[in-house]
């Protein structure tokens, strides 16, 4: 039977979708992070998890979005032959409507990523349009769609091999786990696509991400084909590295391994891995020709009740007086609240500031003795001084880092996951330092900030340079002013107690 489906229902089904995902983790994820907090015996990672556990719940109740990356949206479309369309516009650009209105709803405004000719000018597009899109032609009256909101910072950590087809996918993965970094904000899931050619092995990976949380189950039940034995031998060896939450170290890496295979050449074994973060956000819904398909809010009892408590080891640091001499008593791993003015910029800024100090021209901000943030705040709304603020993938600035701390004075810098070797060098030569902010607590964050405004690069939107005043904003040390790093010795620490038997994971 011939199903006719409205444009208007198509376009708020969508921006419906994309604003809940923004705010409300799926239950089953919530679940499995606080299962896999109350097992973690690594303080650290425990802290870092209460916070997005924390941060997830208030997000869920004051609708405001998980994550300042609220993501490059991806859509799976499968449209029944018998469907009919009452519409002007073609299915894409009414995906894209959808996620037009989602961005720039008034009440609970988007972050807009998208970024137009991405190897030159790089202007931002204004609203996250356009959405990447997947179309899949199926027997029915009936249009299904799923929807999720990728962030580039776990989107970034992607890794894409033509194995041969003698080789272990086991292996490669294992291979390739440590060398994503922490900047994917574990814990969460790894999508694997196995077979097909190289485009279908991504988009495997991509679509496996879509699954619920799982894992319990089938190892309750027992693997039924290959696709599930690697999915328990994964699951168990991913999380024997050690990496933990926020790779501080810790039991708890991945909190599901989905697997997805199709036929292939017999010269090939192509596999992908796609990671998806503590933002794990995505939707489904089913367009019948009734109506919309609206979303069904979630209870807040799925949510855990977590507090996060400062233990009295907790150094309480003031940013307008902070000397580098009090800088060098920070040890890795150490918790801070700061408190006091920073400052905030990432690749842009840092590209627009290195540039000007190569031509001698004068920087629209002194850096001298100041922290920098690497954020892209959300938008604010209501009565909120910014929107949600968590930090940015700090490597990605690794490239500036000895230019700004030798140039400017920059005492120290703050964002998200590890640093690699050229900017360690550069922290230890220059006795800086450098703070870890947890992914996936943007919102979390945003409430310790009590003041902003823009003092450089206005036309660079959210990656303008702000001053933030903050009051007791969390953060560790990752990286003290001799170069030790935790996001190194964490992971070995605790690869080490496991592998001893002295912690059991699982």
């Amino acid at each position: 039977m011939t199903t006719v489906i409205k444009e208007a229902d198509f376009i708020e089904s969508v921006a419906d979708a994309l604003q809940f995902i923004s705010y409300y983790h799926p239950v089953d994820f919530i679940q499995a992070v606080h299962q896999a907090y109350e097992r973690e015996a690594n303080p650290a990672a425990k802290d870092a998890m209460a916070q997005i556990l924390i941060n997830s719940r208030m997000c869920a109740m004051g609708h405001r979005p998980i994550c300042q990356d609220t993501g490059i949206v991806t859509v799976f479309v499968e449209v029944g032959m018998e469907v009919q369309w009452d519409a002007r516009m073609g299915v894409t650009d009414m995906v894209n409507e959808g996620v037009r209105r989602a961005y720039n709803h008034p009440d609970n405004v988007l972050r807009a990523s998208i970024l137009a000719d991405p190897d030159g000018a790089r202007k931002n597009t204004g609203d996250n349009t356009p959405a990447v899109i997947h179309y899949n032609i199926v027997p029915g009256n009936t249009v299904e769609v799923h929807v999720a909101a990728k962030g580039g910072g776990s989107e970034a950590k992607t890794k894409f091999a033509m194995l041969n087809p003698s080789d272990s996918v086991v292996d490669w993965v294992l291979d390739m786990v440590p060398k994503m970094g922490a900047g994917w904000c574990p814990p969460g899931m790894l999508g694997i696509g196995i077979g097909g050619t190289a485009e279908k092995a991504m988009l495997l990976a991509k679509e496996a991400l879509l699954d619920p949380v799982d894992i319990q189950e089938l190892q309750a039940k027992g693997a039924d084909n290959r696709a599930e034995e690697l999915r328990l031998e994964l699951y168990d060896k991913v999380n024997r590295l050690g990496i933990g939450a926020q790779g501080l170290g810790g039991l708890t890496t991945v909190l599901d391994v989905k697997v997805k295979d199709y036929p292939t050449h017999a010269a090939n074994k192509a596999v992908a891995i796609i990671p998806n973060c503590a933002a794990t956000r995505h939707a489904h819904f089913t367009l019948k020709g009734a109506g919309p398909a609206l979303q069904t809010p979630p209870s807040l009892d799925d949510w855990p009740e977590i507090t996060w408590e400062v233990s009295d080891s907790v150094r309480r640091v003031d940013l307008n007086t902070v000397t580098a001499e009090e800088v060098k008593q920070w040890q890795p791993g150490d918790t801070l609240l700061l408190s006091g003015k920073m400052l905030t910029g990432r690749d842009a800024a840092h590209k627009k500031m290195v540039d000007m100090l190569a031509k001698g021209e004068s920087l629209p901000v002194d850096l001298t003795g100041r922290f920098i943030y690497y954020v892209g705040p959300v938008d604010p709304v209501r009565d909120e001084v910014v929107g949600p603020a968590g930090p940015t993938t700090a490597t990605r600035m690794d490239k500036f880092t000895r230019t700004m701390l030798e140039q400017t004075g920059l005492l120290g810098m703050i964002g998200k996951a590890e640093r690699g070797p050229t900017a360690i060098e550069a922290i230890r030569d220059n006795e800086s330092v450098y703070l870890m902010a947890v992914g996936g607590a943007a919102y979390l964050v945003a409430q310790a900030i009590k003041s902003a405004k823009v003092l450089g690069f206005p036309e660079l939107g959210m990656e303008a340079i702000y001053e933030f005043d903050v009051k007791e904003m969390p953060v560790t040390v990752a990286v003290d002013s001799k170069g030790e790093s935790v996001h190194q010795t964490g992971p070995q620490l605790w690869r080490s107690k496991i592998e001893e038997g002295v912690v059991l994971v699982n």
